[in-house]
């Protein structure tokens, strides 16, 4: 079996920390100012992104200021921390030359408040962190705040201004989408995020066929944005392609040509947020409703892609912000929020929903239980303000006959309780849950909470998949810990679970409740004390929505098989700490051959496997299939595929500019079915641990590309 652990990921070197006493004296200064100053250029155009212009950091990427990050690096060189860049550095294709590196560990010493001098910073200089940093700046740089004593600073850097409507135009003959349309949509379009309220990425389009899909050819193509994560998913209504990009921009296009209709960027022109995705936007009546990075909703007139309305869901400046779009329910413009890992000691993290007209806030549910609500004593001895995580990063799914809506929350923060101070036996409500609320006024009809003290990043917060089985009515929902969960979906109860990759962090799962169980180790973990789990924070199962097939009765799942050392790491209990605070190393999965890519068809009625395809890419799109027998999916070695529902067969294969990933979607213009996928780069554990454990797969550091199929013209 090959297997390679990384060096990239490590971020503990073994050895006794050192701490800076008053009676020490410090050592020289390691670096010169020039070099801190073009670091700091340097770090705002490459990492700034991801751990934020303030070094803030967010979410995968840890803070590079203040105290949590000098308990990880106080003993630890500054050699150390140029060769853990250059490894790693940026995430998905580490390119930036010696020079570079170094000088953006000069501006990190800086920031952290260690004085600059006459001697250059060079590869070879290996001087303890912890003598020349404190972790507090000493005096804030041009243009950047500094951070409150003991801790990095919370606030973003301003943003270039955004480019607005740029090219002007109309669509012609626009049909308002109805609520009579979003329950049964037509056969031809694609109006919401994986289609349909029951989340079925499924197309009842048979023109292409398991006989004729290996006649598919390109149609066009449409060149994207390349900043940030390109992960999105076009809607599509008679005959009008509805594109988000990064950078917050939206565009309508001529679905069968490609041709360009209108434009608008209408948030920040930068990357904000978790790698500044948009992974869908929604169509209601007259109005295109975008989020943007910044936890803002927007509505365009779909025709001329004006801006009708915005209002603020949240304060972006104090680190919210937002990569999937919203759910359009009679008239309610439903929408979840992310940057929920820091401590503040009055905001929390919510599902909010809006009314489609105006903007109006209708209603709010929090996803982090406080003292005196429901859920409130599941935190422990935690105060209010140190309660974080819930994020709902993934848009949710509604049954209209029971008028519910369905979201998955995200895990507390930081990961790990020996970080949050909670004990494993803490549930930490809504974390880790199903949660399904009432449309009219968002209040909770049920919740089931997946992994109670949730402690190791396996995230349950993706979609809700909603199946009729005869009389029985289930949501069906898989996470990072790869168990499909089978749930009734009236009333949250447990009907039953399904492994679907290797996983040895539990020793047994209750089959009446369903409640899994720790290892002990994992129950007893301290900080600084690495801990060997499967799966590891790739998942099991991301973002890449798994595909419900009805004619087959088959749920199609795209799976990803690796491991990881995890070890907690200590938080500072302030306002604007927290964050994920944890370190990791990645390696294969044990069993799985190398093959990092893992597609599983899972009967609804059984709960059993019926087939099962393997593969060394991992894949990293959504899976789509058809009423033709047809199921679509893109991987990191840049392949766009068909397979046989039925069997997994392979039918068919494109190989496109760079690696196919976001959300495939299937629909008619001028009569025709076409296929279309993107391309793109960019993105958190999904790109990052494949890079680990598959180097020899290496696609574009570029290419943010929409591809659509056709069949050739008989």
């Amino acid at each position: 079996m090959r297997t390679w652990i990384s060096f990239a990921v490590l971020v503990l070197i073994s050895g006794a920390h050192l701490t800076l006493t008053a009676t020490q004296t410090p050592s020289p200064a390691v670096y010169t100012a020039a070099q801190a100053d073009a670091g700091q250029a340097s770090y705002q155009a490459n990492c700034a992104s991801c751990h934020q212009p303030t070094l803030v950091g967010q979410n995968e990427a840890p803070a590079l200021a203040g105290a949590n990050f000098m308990t990880t690096w106080r003993g630890r060189t500054t050699k150390d921390l140029v060769e853990y860049m250059a490894a790693t550095m940026p995430p998905g294709k580490p390119s930036l030359g010696e020079a570079e590196y170094l000088n953006i560990s000069a501006y990190i010493l800086q920031f952290n408040g260690a004085a600059a001098g006459a001697q250059p910073l060079v590869a070879a200089t290996a001087t303890p962190i912890g003598t020349v940093a404190t972790g507090q700046r000493a005096a804030a740089r041009p243009g950047t705040p500094a951070p409150p004593a003991g801790a990095a600073p919370p606030a973003r850097a301003a943003v270039a201004p955004p480019r607005g409507h740029s090219v002007k135009g109309e669509v012609k003959n626009y049909v308002p989408v109805t609520d009579a349309m979003l329950k049964n949509p037509e056969p031809g379009d694609w109006l919401m995020a994986r289609r349909n309220y029951q989340a079925w990425s499924y197309s009842p389009l048979a023109e292409i066929t398991t006989k004729n899909v290996k006649d598919l050819k390109l149609a066009w193509s449409w060149s994207m944005n390349e900043a940030g994560a390109n992960q999105p998913m076009p809607l599509v209504h008679n005959g009008i392609m509805y594109l988000a990009h990064t950078l917050n921009m939206v565009q309508a296009l001529d679905a069968a040509t490609g041709d360009l209709i209108w434009e608008n960027q209408v948030g920040p022109n930068a990357i904000v947020g978790s790698f500044g995705s948009m992974r869908n936007i929604a169509i209601y009546q007259d109005k295109i409703f975008l989020s943007t990075t910044d936890a803002k909703l927007y509505a365009l007139d779909a025709r001329t892609g004006a801006v009708v309305w915005t209002v603020t869901v949240a304060d972006n400046t104090k680190g919210y912000y937002q990569t999937s779009g919203p759910l359009v329910v009679r008239g309610k413009v439903i929408q979840g929020l992310q940057g929920c890992d820091r401590f503040r000691a009055t905001e929390r993290c919510f599902i909010s929903a809006y009314d489609s007209s105006t903007g109006k806030l209708l209603w709010k549910f929090h996803t982090v239980a406080r003292t005196g609500e429901p859920g409130g004593d599941t935190w422990g001895a935690l105060p209010d303000g140190m309660r974080a995580g819930g994020d709902t990063w993934i848009v949710g799914s509604y049954d209209p006959d029971l008028d519910l809506i369905y979201y998955g929350v995200a895990q507390a923060k930081p990961w790990m309780p020996a970080s949050r101070g909670t004990k494993v036996s803490d549930a930490a409500l809504y974390t880790g849950s199903t949660v399904a609320l009432r449309a009219e006024d968002g209040s909770l009809a049920w919740h089931y909470q997946h992994i109670p003290g949730e402690t190791l990043d396996q995230d349950e917060v993706y979609e809700r998949v909603l199946v009729d089985n005869g009389p029985e009515k289930a949501v069906f929902t898989i996470g990072k810990a790869g168990i499909l969960w089978k749930l009734e979906r009236k009333t949250g109860k447990f009907l039953g679970y399904q492994q679907t990759v290797f996983q040895n962090m539990f020793d047994k799962i209750d089959p009446e409740k369903g409640t899994p169980t720790y290892r002990q180790d994992i129950i007893d973990q301290k900080i600084d004390e690495w801990l060997a789990v499967c799966p590891s924070t790739e998942g099991g199962h991301n973002w890449q929505a798994m595909t419900y097939h009805p004619p087959t009765h088959q749920l199609i799942i795209p799976l990803s098989q690796s491991c990881m050392e995890i070890v907690a790491r200590k938080v500072e209990f302030a306002e604007g700490s927290g964050g994920t605070s944890a370190a990791r190393k990645f390696f294969e999965m044990p069993g799985s051959d190398g093959n990092v890519g893992k597609l599983l068809a899972i009967d609804v009625t059984t709960m059993k496997e019926t087939w099962s395809v393997q593969q060394r890419a991992a894949y990293l799109t959504a899976a789509l299939s058809t009423a033709g027998g047809v199921m679509f999916i893109g991987d990191l070695d840049r392949q766009f595929r068909a397979h046989d529902v039925k069997t997994g067969e392979v039918l068919w294969s494109a190989r496109l500019g760079t690696a196919v990933q976001g959300f495939p979607v299937t629909f008619t213009a001028n009569g025709k079915q076409y296929v279309a996928v993107t391309t793109g780069v960019g993105g958190g554990s999904p790109r990052v641990v494949p890079r680990t454990i598959t180097p020899e797969i290496n696609p574009p550091a570029n290419g943010h590309t929409l591809y659509v199929f056709e069949l050739p013209k008989r």
